[in-house]
């Protein structure tokens, strides 16, 4: 059970591109990163307005005199400071990623980016070399796959509780953008916009949480092929869909279906997933994240509660408030954080033998979701063709 204690030598002095006054994520990554006594908020380019930046970040308790106007500036600013940053989280819109996390790597530090990673997996293959070259970690922040009954399907499946999977079944859909664009805020604008979005809009911003997630608990599975059907239903969007199906075929034999939508009216947000075996199946959803549904065929349901001894030691290890109380996306993201900061500590240790079995969102986990990307819309502009996955 995690319990606050520092697991890593000393915190890591942590800034920020991005996440300000009135962007969406940015207090996510706060809450995920200052719980463990693993990072420290020392340093940020808050907001493309340099002074609505300066002024959120001296409330954050940053100095003022490292809250700067770009993320140019925070690099030259604290590669010449002796307790410069060590980490630097990335919560930008799509398009520039790229870029900054490949100015930070130049300029040797470790890099926390939001999810689609990059544009393309050439991308992503060039930042994976750089970062090996320099021996820095890129975390991404996949941030629901730190909940407990997470980690319990995995186990799960990995010990054949469930025999051998046939199906998979998932969604992540919400009804926030139901309606057009015109009164909508930029934060909703650039995701919806090719050249600030990449190809896809729902595909890549939430999609991609989903396939992630799935390769926790399924690793030993590959996609073989996919078919990708989406549709803009507000036309403005296009040719960016809004609402999207993928079914795809694994190397076993099992058969996936994914759906993900954010034109799902009147629906909070929800994500469903459920893995059928020859044995048996679980269904999770994070509207009760704390709960597993477990069907064995010929008996009883079952309901499995977080934090309960007859759970696996890989979702005990990761438990954070106990079978009493609640747990919730921020402490599904303060584990996300705390792996990415034991895996920076251990590389700057050369600890490679730590590395090799730790499991964190890295850059390898990032590459995968921007090639199922690339394939999703290989798919759909063949007019929802089959094809291998590449």
């Amino acid at each position: 059970m995690i319990n606050g204690e520092r697991t890593i030598s000393q915190p890591l002095r942590w800034g920020m591109v991005g996440g300000g006054r009135t962007g969406q994520v940015g207090y996510k990554h706060r809450t995920g990163a200052l719980r463990d006594s693993t990072y420290r908020l020392v340093a940020g380019a808050f907001d493309l307005n340099a002074a609505r930046g300066r002024d959120f970040g001296i409330n954050l308790g940053v100095s003022e005199d490292r809250c700067y106007a770009t993320y140019q500036e925070l690099i030259c600013g604290e590669r010449s400071r002796e307790d410069g940053v060590d980490v630097v989280s990335v919560a930008t819109p799509n398009f520039t990623h790229y870029e900054i996390t490949k100015a930070l790597l130049e300029a040797n530090i470790h890099v926390i980016c939001e999810k689609p990673l990059f544009f393309s997996t050439a991308e992503c293959e060039e930042i994976a070399a750089l970062a090996e070259r320099k021996e820095l970690i890129v975390g991404v922040t996949y941030g629901f796959t730190g909940h407990p009954m997470v980690r319990q399907m995995a186990a799960m499946v990995a010990r054949g509780m469930l025999g051998e999977i046939r199906l998979v079944d998932m969604q992540y859909t919400h009804g926030f953008n139901a309606g057009d664009d015109a009164d909508a805020p930029d934060a909703v604008k650039w995701r919806t916009n090719p050249k600030t979005a990449g190809a896809t809009f729902v595909l890549g911003d939430i999609g991609t949480h989903v396939y992630y997630l799935s390769e926790i608990v399924l690793p030993h599975l590959k996609v073989e092929k996919l078919l990708c059907d989406r549709k803009a239903f507000i036309p403005s969007r296009a040719p960016l869909e809004d609402h999207a199906t993928v079914l795809m075929h694994y190397d076993n034999g099992a058969r996936g279906r994914l759906w993900v939508s954010s034109v799902n009216a009147g629906n909070m947000g929800s994500q469903r997933y459920r893995f059928i075996g020859s044995k048996a199946s679980v269904e999770w959803s994070d509207s009760h994240p704390d709960q597993l549904i477990y069907e064995v065929q010929g008996e009883p349901v079952r309901i499995m509660h977080h934090g309960m001894l007859y759970l696996e030691e890989e979702s005990l290890a990761i438990d954070r408030m106990g079978a009493l109380h609640t747990e919730g996306l921020g402490d599904s993201w303060a584990n996300i954080y705390l792996w990415i900061a034991q895996a920076i500590d251990a590389k700057a240790r050369g600890d490679e033998a730590f590395l090799k079995t730790h499991h964190y969102p890295g850059i390898k986990a990032g590459t995968d979701g921007v090639r199922w990307l690339e394939n999703c819309v290989r798919s759909a502009d063949a007019g929802a063709a089959w094809v291998d996955f590449k």
